[in-house]
């Protein structure tokens, strides 16, 4: 593979979901991989976010929330949407390769135990599973 894939992750707020998918393909692959994450709007990242990474030895410097248009007119392979509310949203990116839809529940609103871990742990189990799969072609 002599040049990198660009992949653009998106959601909602940029503030969990799309910064975790960020930093877990830039700590899986980064030699196949370029990494990116936006929202419809930008937001506060979730301190919870950062702590989830932290915890796992994911390096979050230099992540911050980033909107959608910021990245008009960029070329990606793929866009992966982590919501249904940015599924629509990413289909009227011109210079997307693929786009690609998981969704995740949101931890912020779950009831779940330690939801942003569980999120951060679904989140990195299907990032390892597309690095396995994309470096393969």
């Amino acid at each position: 593979m002599a040049d990198k894939l660009r992949v653009l992750f998106v959601c909602a707020k940029n503030d969990v979901r799309s910064v975790m998918a960020e930093a877990l393909l830039r700590h899986t692959d980064s030699s196949h991989f370029e990494a990116y994450s936006a929202g419809l709007e930008a937001s506060e990242i979730d301190s919870r976010t950062l702590e989830s990474l932290d915890h796992i030895g994911v390096d979050t410097t230099g992540l911050h929330s980033k909107t959608f248009d910021e990245f008009d007119g960029q070329p990606f392979h793929y866009v992966i949407t982590l919501c249904d509310k940015s599924s629509e949203e990413a289909a009227r990116m011109p210079s997307s390769g693929e786009i690609m839809v998981w969704s995740f529940e949101d931890p912020a609103s779950s009831e779940r135990h330690e939801p942003f871990r569980h999120t951060l742990h679904e989140i990195h189990d299907r990032i390892k599973m597309f690095v396995t799969v994309k470096t393969r072609q």
